[in-house]
């Protein structure tokens, strides 16, 4: 039975019916208006969703729009303090009206409410063809004549999850997140929503609440801002993700038989948000991107909402739509580099096939001063370049390579002189902003903007800089005086800071941008739709790298991650084949002993470069899914793992898998399918030794009996 003549029936006999139903692809919006009180939800199902109607005990409404004002009385039932959802100013909103329109390739659905005090919300749902997800944001407008307060305004909610699932039903709603920690990025989380305590109370009454993100300026410095929730019963998965760099929330809400999700901006509860609206005005929240699929795992679901910024990165640099190699000195230098050790390492790699060289932090130290409390002033270091940097970056491009730089733009060091320059850092309740090696540029001062664009812009136009790694070593946390809020403080600045990095885009036409921050504190869409990559982590030399990069493929495309192979001259030929094959799982950077490997060492690396020139399609343009077991500790792994990556668009005809054996038992063979449809074979394989792989009924077989090892097979149809 077609969702469209599907009503939802109450306890008490009244309806939740209809009112619009909107295709979007292979997607539908269903627009769902409570009889009662009127409430609009919004439901997203798979387009060809047909199913027998199932009956909803306590189908409590909930708003596709979630806002509370200053003022307006909190929901009760015990929700003080764990959420702001579903509060007064949710009872006080009218339906106004609903407009599609199309433009060109894109399809813009905006609903509209209003309540009786002048103030108007303009719920914004984006649909561009042929894409699998969509955007999401919600408008406030002042049309009072009184100053609004805002405490919390949702980019998007979404509600009936799941309507395939009854009352009488338990067990069948999962709820996956992904974690980030450093150097541990992108663990993924799986929890029923009973494990949850999110199960309804016997008398309907008490909310349920999950109220999860992040606060501070590292977005991804403990959640991504990532969701999927899976109707293990009917196989459908709902996602959402969040583009924005500072704090955020996402919240999982259940009072009847349906759960909701909602997120945004973390509210005044949880991140110390609140926003003053002077009449006339309105305010604007970030974009969330949303998603709904049948089949095929979180693997599916993530895909589809890292392709939203798909676009954006074809639009990028020309350089970088082949996936070229970096070389970053930082694990060869360690934070001193030189005229004289840049110069060395360039006659090394020379013609080895490597695009962009990046000379990382501390060029700028002074003597004596280390460079992760130098950062600020930015005078480059007389001792480190006597002759100037310009002799080295001209020596950089004569090897062909495309010279790059590091900068810290928002933080200043503990040993910088701008570190006493505090009439233009950050400050909370009067004091400047000090975390133990850190301070921060206050990013809303027109005279910063101005300072910086001196340093940043000025020192990459200067010396014909084409590359910048942009790093962020610590967080802001709460917020920062100067605005209404902490949090609102802290918003504006990260707006601005993002603002700035717009400048440089403009006034260096075709730079690319690394984005960094403690390796992979920042890879949230937001960031990643401006940047060319993102440093994937700072676990250079650990044996978890191609775990944590496995993990991203949820998250982020995997030509934007920047993955490390530090080899060491002490490193055996499986260590450095391990190493090589983990930047297979998405954008190559090497770095690490040089200048004092052996022609053995070189020829593995060589061949592993050659390798992943054959793969960059498919790491380009692909469909990634993780095979093998569970990875309890991230320090100490067990078992194994397959990263099967299958071509899509012009890599069709391509297939790239990526073994990795840690510790433990490897008696079995590891086997990993292969889609039925697709008649691939082995076109080559990257290892230190030989590899014993094959293809039997359906399977991709290899056999690594030994610990810590890895294969690369690469397949064509």
């Amino acid at each position: 039975m077609p969702f469209g003549l599907y009503l939802f029936v109450k306890e008490d006999g009244k309806m939740k019916q209809v009112y619009s139903e909107i295709r979007l692809g292979d997607m539908k919006a269903v627009y769902v208006q409570d009889e009662e009180t009127c409430s609009m939800e919004l439901v997203l199902l798979p387009e060809d969703a047909c199913y027998e109607p199932v009956y909803k005990e306590k189908p409590y409404p909930d708003s596709m729009v979630q806002v509370k004002l200053g003022g307006d009385a909190y929901q009760g039932a015990y929700a003080g303090g764990r959420t702001l959802r579903e509060s007064a100013s949710v009872e006080a909103l009218i339906f106004d009206r609903q407009q599609v329109e199309k433009q060109g390739e894109k399809t813009e659905v905006c609903t509209v409410f209003r309540d009786e005090r002048g103030y108007v919300y303009r719920h914004v749902l984006t649909w561009q063809d042929k894409n699998q997800s969509l955007f999401s944001h919600t408008v406030f407008e002042n049309h009072s004549t009184q100053e609004a307060e805002l405490e919390l305004l949702s980019s998007f909610s979404l509600g009936g999850i799941s309507p395939f699932v009854s009352s009488e039903e338990w067990g069948q709603i999962r709820v996956h997140r992904i974690r980030g920690v450093w150097s541990m990025e992108g663990r993924p989380e799986s929890q029923l929503l009973e494990e949850l305590q999110l199960e309804p109370s016997w008398g309907g009454h008490a909310v349920r609440s999950e109220r999860f993100g992040q606060v501070g300026s590292m977005p991804v410095n403990g959640y991504f801002p990532y969701a999927v929730i899976e109707d293990t019963k009917s196989d459908i998965f709902w996602g959402a993700q969040l583009m924005h760099n500072a704090s955020w929330q996402m919240e999982l809400y259940r009072r009847g038989d349906d759960l909701n999700i909602s997120g945004g901006l973390a509210d005044y509860d949880f991140g110390h948000w609140k926003k003053n609206v002077a009449p006339g005005g309105q305010f604007t929240t970030p974009t969330a991107i949303l998603s709904v699929c049948r089949g095929g795992g979180i693997d599916k679901i993530s895909q589809r909402l890292t392709a939203a910024i798909e676009a954006a990165v074809d639009a990028g640099p020309a350089s970088e739509q082949e996936l070229p190699i970096i070389f970053n000195e930082y694990c060869t230098t360690w934070g001193c580099p030189s005229h004289e050790n840049i110069c060395a390492i360039v006659d090394k790699i020379r013609e080895k096939g490597f695009s962009y060289f990046v000379i990382d932090c501390g060029w700028y130290k002074q003597e004596g001063v280390p460079w992760d409390v130098a950062m600020g002033d930015y005078r480059i270091s007389q001792e480190l370049f006597p002759e100037g940097l310009q002799k080295t970056v001209d020596y950089i491009k004569e090897s062909g390579m495309k010279p790059g730089i590091w900068f810290e733009i928002d933080n200043v060091g503990a040993k910088a002189d701008s570190y006493n320059d505090t009439d233009h850092l950050l400050k909370r309740e009067g004091t400047v902003l000090t975390t133990s090696m850190r301070r921060f540029w206050d990013m809303r001062q027109e005279q910063v903007q101005e300072d910086l664009a001196k340093k940043v812009i000025g020192t990459l136009n200067t010396y014909g800089f084409e590359y910048m790694k942009m790093d962020y070593n610590d967080s802001i946390g709460v917020g920062c005086d100067g605005a209404e809020s902490l949090g609102e403080g802290l918003r504006q600045n990260m707006e601005a800071s993002l603002s700035f990095i717009r400048r440089i885009k403009r006034e260096v036409p075709g730079i690319i941008l690394e984005n960094c921050a403690s390796g992979g504190h920042k890879l949230e869409p937001l960031m990643m739709s401006e940047c060319s990559m993102a440093s994937f982590s700072d676990a250079h030399e650990c044996e978890e790298i191609p775990i944590i990069a496995a993990n991203l493929h949820r998250v982020i495309l995997p030509r934007q991650s920047q993955i490390w192979a530090v080899i060491r001259k002490t490193d055996s030929l499986k260590r450095i084949a391990y190493s090589i094959a983990n930047t297979f799982l998405g954008r190559m950077c090497l770095s690490g002993d040089v200048t004092e490997l052996s022609d053995a060492q070189w020829q593995l690396i060589d061949r592993g470069i050659a390798f992943y020139r054959k793969a960059a399609p498919v790491i380009k343009h692909g469909y990634s899914m993780r095979f093998g077991p569970e990875v309890v500790s991230y320090r100490h792994p067990t078992g194994w793992q397959c990263l099967l990556r299958l071509g899509t668009g012009e890599a069709e005809h391509l297939a790239l898998a990526v073994f990795h054996t840690f510790n433990g038992d490897h008696a079995q063979p590891m086997e990993t399918p292969l889609p039925a449809d697709r008649h691939l074979q082995i076109a080559d394989i990257y290892s230190d030794a030989e590899a014993e792989v094959t293809i039997a009924d359906g399977q991709l077989i290899c056999n690594i009996p030994e610990d810590m090892r890895a294969v690369a097979v690469l397949l064509e149809e």
